[in-house]
């Protein structure tokens, strides 16, 4: 799996974390002060990149998570075969593979696309 460890206090919105072993966008970041016999606290909420889903968790901001190494690549789609799943060329190692199409995207063959790829999982952007 493509991944590296950081701080919790490393992260930002906007950047990617792993939780519950679904790498999410960072949507909200906020921390609370240390109390008596603690250290302070961060709250991470995010969205699933390839599944949309909202998650959270809370964790010192000492502790280690998980950030993945999420890759943007260009495409060309060769064909649409329905109205949710297209043929899509890598424009680096001319690779070709399926990949399911947002519902508001209307793509043709010959468009070029930006999609997101992290081990075997891709959606376009």
């Amino acid at each position: 799996m493509a991944r590296q460890q950081n701080q919790v206090r490393e992260l930002d919105e906007g950047s990617y974390v792993m939780i519950d072993d679904a790498p999410c966008k960072i949507t909200a970041y906020s921390t609370a002060k240390p109390g008596k016999h603690g250290s302070a606290k961060a709250r991470v909420e995010g969205k699933g990149v390839f599944d949309d889903n909202k998650r959270n968790f809370t964790q010192p901001v000492d502790a280690k998570v998980w950030v993945p190494i999420i890759q943007r690549k260009q495409g060309q789609v060769v064909s649409v075969e329905s109205d949710d799943v297209a043929q899509v060329m890598d424009l680096d190692t001319y690779e070709t593979f399926t990949i399911k199409t947002p519902g508001d995207a209307e793509l043709s063959p010959d468009d070029e696309i930006e999609y997101l790829e992290m081990d075997e999982q891709r959606k376009i952007v």
